[in-house]
């Protein structure tokens, strides 16, 4: 009996080539795309034609082309409380979160492999760059890192149970993105040449405390900029505009350049200071969430590589428990602007050990 696929399809280039080749190798696929807001979620009129409508078209194409059935699914509610609330309170308090982490682990392999079940389905599909591979020793799920460096998502997957490790597919795994394209092209795709997003797609113009302010229908409360003694510098406008390490659009005048070091909501102040006031070489995370190893039997202090930010570099350090669900990172060399509200990833090589958002 063939295995029974449903293939997240979001309308984009890596989706598509993971629905085709799903479908090549034998599974039979029902092609789904997540409908995550309504445009009064996002700020825009109800008549405006987004992006989003374009993007289900796209998906609703690939999926005749090749051969399957296509349904949307409206995950708006869930999408509102989980991503777009959790967004807009990590800012108000002074973090800096990652709302592509929250979307994969409750809508993408959470709500979408449930409702994968209730069609009998046995996997659920998406175009991320990464492996998941099982250790026949252990019998546990691995999930590593993608063949192409520069498309790597194991980062954002993180969260992964073992339970969704097991019943998902990463069909582009072992693919360049160069090659994706290829394959796309060659099919005559009309989201062959598509550009990848480059924005959180709730916020399509990348203004973050504009939409905060108008899902919050308040202004952000301006409060003062301080140094590192606490003397005044000027007024900021408004914590939600702020990350640590930002040295943009700060408006302060200084004669050595003046970053983001620290935002206290509780005071509403924002601590500017000099570019060395940004390392640091220990900080916590909770939230946690161990693939490799079971949390229980896990071999603590534990040296791995952590990743502070989607794009920055590994580095070594220890990992300590401290708690059934909060832990120390201290790195073996100070690293710049580690940002709470973040996650941080740990890995042993190209396999994910596990994961947490930092406090």
């Amino acid at each position: 009996m063939r295995k029974k696929a449903i293939i997240a399809m979001s309308g984009g280039v890596d989706s598509s080539v993971a629905a085709y080749l799903t479908k090549e190798r034998g599974f039979e696929c029902i092609g789904a795309t997540m409908k995550l807001y309504d445009n009064e979620d996002i700020g825009l009129p109800r008549g405006h034609t987004c992006c989003s409508l374009d993007d289900f078209e796209d998906a609703k194409s690939i999926a005749y082309r090749i051969g399957i059935p296509h349904y949307v699914f409206n995950f708006s509610d869930l999408f509102c409380e989980k991503v777009i609330a959790e967004f807009v309170s990590a800012y108000l308090n002074g973090a800096t979160p990652n709302p592509c982490i929250d979307c994969n682990r409750f809508l993408k392999f959470d709500k979408l492999l449930m409702r994968a079940k209730e069609l009998n389905c046995d996997y659920v599909v998406t175009g991320h760059y990464a492996r998941i591979e099982k250790d026949e020793t252990t019998g546990r799920y691995l999930l590593k890192k993608a063949a192409d460096s520069t498309k790597d998502q194991s980062y954002v997957l993180y969260s992964m149970t073992q339970e969704q490790l097991s019943h998902t597919l990463f069909p582009l795994g072992g693919y360049r993105k160069t090659q994706v394209r290829e394959i796309a092209e060659r099919l005559g795709f009309c989201t062959a040449k598509k550009h990848d997003s480059q924005d959180i797609c709730f916020v399509p113009n990348g203004r973050y405390a504009e939409f905060i302010e108008k899902y919050t229908g308040k202004s952000s409360s301006k409060g003062d900029f301080l140094d590192a003694d606490g003397n005044l510098l000027g007024r900021h406008g408004g914590i939600i505009r702020y990350t640590i390490g930002q040295r943009k659009g700060l408006g302060i005048s200084a004669k050595k350049p003046l970053y983001v070091t620290k935002i206290d909501p509780a005071a509403n102040t924002v601590t500017l200071g000099r570019e060395e006031m940004l390392y640091s070489k220990r900080f916590t995370a909770s939230d946690l969430n161990f693939i490799s190893v079971a949390a229980k039997e896990a071999d603590f202090p534990m040296r791995i590589k952590a990743k502070i930010r989607y794009r920055g570099p590994e580095q070594p350090a220890t990992l300590t428990r401290i708690d059934t669900d909060l832990a120390e990172i201290a790195f073996d060399e100070p690293q710049r602007a580690v940002t709470k509200g973040q996650a941080v990833v740990f890995y042993d090589g190209d396999v994910v050990v596990g994961g947490g958002t930092i406090r």
